[in-house]
């Protein structure tokens, strides 16, 4: 099966256009992914995730899901602050009644 695994991401351009293409071709899923180079299982999450931009289908938008991303990234850089700040102030404590 050919996939992305590795590389950098489709570009949003490139997703769009394959989504037109498969659409507009009358071919399945499996033909035009071939024809590109993805894999059937991207082609086929292109298509949804259109299809939920675009109000056909409920759903996280792409901006919706890339806001979600930025924010657990976030999340996830304040948990490592707050840990490594949680052990600081453990240590200052030892070395405190160690003196």
């Amino acid at each position: 099966m050919s996939g992305n695994r590795g590389r950098r991401p489709y570009p949003p351009e490139f997703k769009r256009e394959a989504v037109e293409l498969y659409r507009r071709s009358g071919k399945s899923l499996q033909v035009i992914a071939g024809e590109l180079g993805v894999a059937v299982e991207s082609l086929r999450s292109w298509n949804e995730q259109h299809d939920i931009d675009t109000g056909v289908r409920e759903g996280l938008t792409t901006p919706e899901r890339e806001e979600l991303r930025e924010v657990k990234r976030k999340l996830l850089r304040v948990e490592q602050e707050r840990d490594l700040l949680k052990r600081a102030a453990a240590f200052f404590a030892r070395e405190t009644e160690i003196r």
